[in-house]
């Protein structure tokens, strides 16, 4: 199966990748892109069957896919996807908003010369997905910004918090987003990346907060529409 996050000019952070770390990019793709939909009960042989990867690379990821909220795992009852929950995500938005602040300040104090290069070809395939209203190139270049901006802000206790926050905000976006979302979302990404390449700290704040004020209205308009 081939796993859209890897297509393209943004390699994972590792230049290896180790079978467990891929089998969970391809499930995360898969139950963010709802193939594997909320409520769905997951057979191991039938990932198996579906995906090509190995018992064991498979069950290592199904722990860490349950550790970031996207399935629960449930002794003698089997793995299930989970549900999508408004009100829980607005609670995550409540904590990621400190957090992506923080580490848009930071990233902009610490990237590195390579990681700005990276920033900066992200924000010009942001700015074209916004054009050419490519969702999928949207999709692809955010989880790479997400890793790369983490990584730059050079706090692994940062990285290790925002990762689950992202994973269900995957998931939760591709569910609801409506066809005029996808310019602001890319925009708002763009903006963020290129106050980082320009090593402005108040600038990248300012761009996280406004970007969270977008997802924010965004996702109370999905309790709205429910």
């Amino acid at each position: 199966m081939q796993n859209l996050y890897s297509i393209g000019n943004f390699p994972a952070p590792k230049l290896q990748r180790s079978l467990a770390e891929q089998a969970y990019d391809i499930l995360e793709e898969m139950i963010v892109t709802l193939v594997l939909p909320p409520g769905a009960v997951l057979s191991e042989n039938e990932l198996i069957e579906k995906t090509g990867l190995g018992r064991t690379p498979l069950r290592e990821a199904l722990q860490r896919l349950s550790d970031v909220g996207l399935i629960d795992i449930v002794p003698r009852q089997g793995t299930k996807v989970t549900e999508i929950n408004v009100s829980d995500q607005l609670l995550l938005l409540e904590v990621r908003r400190e957090l992506e602040r923080l580490i848009a300040t930071s990233a902009a104090r610490r990237r590195t010369a390579e990681q700005s290069s990276l920033l900066s070809n992200m924000a010009g395939e942001m700015r074209r997905a916004a054009a050419t209203d490519d969702y999928l190139l949207f999709l692809r270049v955010d989880r790479a910004f997400n890793q790369c901006v983490a990584e730059s802000s050079a706090n692994r206790y940062l990285v290790k918090a925002i990762n689950p926050i992202h994973a269900m905000a995957r998931r939760f976006w591709y569910k609801y987003y409506r066809p005029y979302d996808l310019p602001i979302a890319a925009i708002g990404h763009a903006e963020i990346m290129e106050a980082i390449v320009a090593a402005d700290s108040a600038a990248a704040g300012a761009a996280s907060d406004k970007l969270l004020d977008y997802v924010v209205a965004f996702t109370r308009s999905v309790e709205t529409r429910d």
